[in-house]
């Protein structure tokens, strides 16, 4: 159906354009086909060809604009307006965490522990919250074909990473009293919030701050992607869901924490530029 709709808008354009629309509908058209065709494959390859249809689908977007239509990139803008749309999104999707742990809360007798395990996850949620806007969030990317894209392809597992963590929290709230959190759980959580911290870095890079705070955003990239890694460790060491939960508070704190350091201290801007 989509496709079908972009090949009727696709009517009216201008003749410079009509090569890349038609580039669009037809990949639009054979991914649809695809996914089709993953209805005959079992439970276990279904999931992967899924995965394996999205990136290739991305890729030839990217290709699309940096490649077959170079021009096209040129002309493309993030406008305020879109950045304030992604920023609405991901508070969109950061809701995902909130509804995931009253679900938990709703499917459990309440216990001191459920209510403080609920109460850490929220927090978790916050941190994804707090590590995109205070990074990458409300601001437009440089005007270049790749940073643009960049921007824009970010975005997409960021925001699939924050709704991954909501789902897991439903079961993190149900498993409160267990004495190591489900595989599952730990997994989908503790990767989740690695990937925030790591695409939320890819996003920053296509900022203009990132050429012109290297002394804050460099060190900064370099902290989240160990964060990220710890996080990683985390989910492997499965332990009881509220220390889960209070570890990835801390891990997620700590890019930030780092950030108001670097603010703070000897009176810098975290830019390195010396203060007037």
């Amino acid at each position: 159906m989509l496709a079908v709709l972009w090949l009727l808008a696709a009517r009216g354009d201008r003749p410079q354009y009509r090569r890349t629309s038609g580039l669009f509908v037809t990949g639009t058209a054979a991914c649809a086909v695809a996914l089709a065709v993953t209805a005959l494959l079992p439970a276990s390859a279904r999931v992967l060809a899924w995965g394996l249809i999205d990136a290739a689908y991305l890729a030839g977007f990217a290709a699309v604009i940096l490649i077959v239509a170079p021009t096209r990139a040129a002309a493309m803008t993030v406008t305020d307006s879109l950045t304030e749309r992604f920023g609405a999104f991901i508070i969109i999707v950061l809701g995902e965490t909130l509804t995931g742990v009253v679900g938990g809360l709703a499917s459990q007798p309440v216990s001191a522990l459920t209510m403080a395990v609920g109460l850490v996850a929220v927090v978790v949620g916050f941190g994804a919250w707090w590590t995109y806007f205070d990074f990458a969030g409300q601001r437009r990317p440089r005007p270049e074909p790749v940073p643009t894209v960049q921007w824009l392809l970010g975005h997409l597992p960021l925001t699939a990473a924050v709704a991954a963590m909501g789902a897991a929290m439903v079961s993190l709230v149900d498993h409160a009293h267990d004495g190591r959190t489900p595989a599952a759980t730990a997994w989908v959580l503790s990767a989740g919030a690695a990937v925030v911290l790591g695409t939320t870095m890819v996003v920053a890079a296509s900022l203009q701050a990132w050429q012109d705070k290297r002394g804050l955003y460099r060190p900064l990239a370099r902290t989240s992607v160990v964060a990220a890694v710890a996080c990683l460790g985390v989910g492997a060491a499965r332990p009881t869901p509220l220390v889960l939960g209070l570890a990835l508070v801390l891990l997620l704190s700590i890019p930030w924490g780092f950030a108001v350091a670097r603010r703070l201290a000897g009176g810098a801007d975290p830019t390195g530029t010396p203060q007037a």
